[in-house]
């Protein structure tokens, strides 16, 4: 599809896979949705579009640049809040976790909500998209939410160690420290969070004429 913006594409491909499922009430709340990073290497720019919170992060020469959308978190504070009260795994975190996610389905998709990827192809064109010149970026790291965490959640670690170490030992080094991480903190007092470890997914690129 290198013919369409990626909000096209991804738009295209919610349609076809909700077509996959004729039987199912896709109009229910609890259907299955998905954050969505993409990255697209042109001539002369690479595009992204970010739907939900997992980043895509590009290394610069000097910086990094942190491409991310964070809506759901302007969404039912006081639901997160209650939940944050609570050590992950017991029955009041769990109870206090199906009144958040009650409360976020019920806007999921909405004006007055956030938007993720779900049954029906219109929450593409509310993804955040835009471009960035080949010759300002180094590296690309796109990430689920559970990876990123190292950086934005538990602060264990700067954008810049990251790439350290997916240049050095690659992304499965760095799921394995984010898991260690979280083992230390099993009960979430010192991260307070939705559950102990949430998937972890990293794809990591190099621009080949190009080496740290």
């Amino acid at each position: 599809m290198a013919d369409k913006s990626l909000s096209e594409g991804l738009a295209v491909a919610l349609e076809q896979v909700a077509a996959l499922h004729p039987t199912c009430d896709l109009r229910n709340p609890g259907t299955p949705s998905a954050t969505v990073a993409l990255l697209r290497e042109q001539e002369d720019r690479f595009d992204h579009l970010v739907l939900a919170d997992s980043p895509i992060v590009l290394q610069g020469q000097d910086d990094v640049i942190v491409l991310t959308d964070l809506r759901v978190d302007e969404v039912c504070a006081e639901q997160r809040a209650e939940t944050e009260r609570y050590e992950t795994g017991t029955p009041e975190h769990s109870a206090s976790v199906a009144r958040l996610v009650a409360a976020q389905r019920s806007i999921r998709n909405t004006s007055e909500g956030y938007w993720v990827a779900s049954a029906h192809p219109d929450a593409a064109y509310h993804a955040l998209t835009g471009s960035t010149p080949a010759n300002e970026v180094r590296a690309a790291a796109v990430l689920s939410d559970g990876a990123s965490r190292l950086v934005t959640e538990y602060q264990m670690a700067t954008w810049a160690a990251v790439f350290d170490e997916l240049h050095t030992h690659g992304p499965a080094s760095l799921i394995d420290t984010v898991r260690k991480v979280e083992a230390t903190d099993p009960h979430g007092r010192r991260w307070p969070r939705y559950k102990a470890g949430d998937d972890a997914a990293v794809a990591f690129c190099v621009v080949p004429d190009w080496r740290v």
